[in-house]
């Protein structure tokens, strides 16, 4: 005897599921980003301390003011930069923490979702046990009625 009950609510438990994956793949995406972000701040800051190293041995050689103008434009446009950059990562950052949220909420929901499953389909084999414990029970009072 197998009977099968389907899940009530199993469209429902599909768009759940499908929408966790989703906001799994916007989290593995948003961290991604941010990881990117960090090494990016990271590259720049190595670039910017060996060009500091290169200018403090380079400065005995520079004898024009153009020249140390030139430098000090470029410090500054890549301290700008790297301000920039800070500024990308906390955004970035905020994004990570939003699509974490997300990502738990979507988990906790389609989580409900199978528990419910989970009880209906208990319920339903309790139901079915139960039916087929009277069953047997009246086979064998017929049985006991014809000996």
């Amino acid at each position: 005897m197998s009977v099968q009950k389907r899940f009530g609510l199993h469209q429902v438990l599909s768009y759940r599921i499908e929408l966790e994956r989703l906001r799994k793949l916007d989290f593995a995406v948003a961290k991604r980003n941010l990881d990117e972000a960090y090494d990016c701040l990271d590259r720049e800051k190595r670039r910017a301390e060996q060009l500091a190293c290169e200018f403090s041995a380079m400065q005995g050689q520079l004898n024009s003011v153009a020249d140390l103008q030139m430098y000090t434009d470029f410090f500054a446009r890549k301290r700008n930069e790297l301000k920039e950059q800070q500024v990308l990562i906390e955004e970035l950052d905020r994004l990570l923490e939003l699509q974490r949220q997300e990502l738990q909420l979507a988990t906790t929901e389609k989580k409900v979702m199978e528990q419910l499953k989970e009880k209906q389909e208990a319920a339903f084999r309790k139901e079915l046990a139960h039916k087929e414990a009277l069953l047997l029970d009246e086979i064998s009072v017929q049985k006991k009625g014809q000996e």
